[in-house]
């Protein structure tokens, strides 16, 4: 693979952000600098953490950043709760946003795996015996 752009976690995390961005523009004045920038900001570092981590060398720190971007879907999905409940978006707005969330979070979660996995398959040095 070339390029992040070409992972389905971060096209998927590309539509949440583009949600995300969408949906806060019909927030309240007030939440210009709450709410609304937080979501915003946890929606983007989603793509920019998965972005890193493909150009990351090793399989520890490619799992590591697709962990931060993990996270950050559990931030989004907690933000949108909130705002439905504050009356900010419907029901079905609400359930669109977060089964986007979702989705990229387990899409990450296989890049986890897979990462972790091949972290733990190095080929191990054969073990040293002594001269006889």
């Amino acid at each position: 693979m070339e390029s992040f752009t070409h992972l389905t976690a971060w096209q998927k995390g590309m539509d949440l952000s583009k949600e995300i961005y969408m949906l806060t523009k019909q927030f309240p004045k007030e939440e210009l600098y709450g709410i609304s920038s937080q979501l915003r900001r946890a929606s983007v570092s989603i793509i920019a953490n998965i972005a890193e981590g493909f150009s990351r060398r090793t399989c520890a720190d490619k799992a590591n950043r697709y962990t931060i971007a993990r996270g950050e879907c559990s931030e989004v999905h907690a933000l949108i709760l909130l705002c439905k409940e504050l009356g900010y978006i419907t029901s079905k707005q609400s359930n669109n946003a977060v089964d986007l969330a979702n989705r990229t979070g387990k899409l990450l979660s296989g890049l986890i795996h897979v990462h972790m996995k091949s972290n733990t398959q190095r080929p191990t040095p054969h073990a040293q015996r002594p001269f006889r």
